[in-house]
């Protein structure tokens, strides 16, 4: 009879966790109106084996806005506003602009933006808890999304990490320090204005 009502008790407990979980991510975005935090991307091959590390400071503000700084070891930036997405690259001396569609919509930030309706668009599924942190992972419902999962995981209820593994076999893990919540945000930061001589390409 105790081992029965154990059992319940887990049972019960794990319920009560999946909710709270997606609550977590829940209520991060509801109040992510504006995001500062710096981060380390981290690009593995299928092996698990390290290929590259950048470094940048990453910006968000709701709805539909980021920017990504690669700051080492190259100089980057990707700023979305609207429904178009700016690539640039500092030492090509080029820009790269994308309408955000299906595969485009994928990218991390906008998950976070308040403008992708999560239920819609994936399979929301418990993870097991590790170091202190909760974990949901997001697999696309639609085939020609470029992701086959992404992993998100929230610690003390604000975003710690993602994993994004794509279809070609690699993997990217991005790990956010500092990350605040400032009242306010500069607009500046989410307009581009591409530096003289920069070649410009609309994809």
């Amino acid at each position: 009879m105790k081992k029965m009502i154990a059992l319940m008790m887990v049972f019960f407990s794990a319920q009560i966790f999946a909710e709270s979980s997606f609550q977590v991510l829940e209520n991060f975005i509801a109040r992510a109106n504006n995001v500062t935090a710096d981060f380390t991307q981290l690009s593995l091959d299928e092996s698990g084996k390290p290929l590259q590390a950048s470094y940048g400071k990453f910006y968000l503000q709701q709805p539909g806005k980021f920017r990504w700084n690669y700051t080492k070891p190259y100089v980057q930036e990707i700023i979305s506003k609207g429904d178009s997405v700016w690539f640039y690259d500092a030492d090509l001396e080029q820009v790269i602009i994308k309408k955000i569609d299906q595969s485009i919509g994928d990218t991390p930030a906008l998950l976070l933006s308040g403008s992708v309706d999560l239920k819609e668009k994936y399979s929301l599924i418990e993870q097991e808890a590790k170091n202190e942190m909760v974990w949901i992972k997001l697999i696309p419902k639609h085939q020609d999304s470029s992701f086959k999962y992404i992993l998100i995981g929230l610690k003390s209820g604000l975003l710690n990490e993602m994993e994004l593994s794509d279809n070609f076999g690699q993997l990217t893990k991005i790990m956010f320090n500092n990350l605040k919540l400032p009242k306010k945000l500069d607009k500046k930061l989410f307009e581009f204005n591409a530096p003289e001589g920069t070649d410009i390409f609309k994809g």
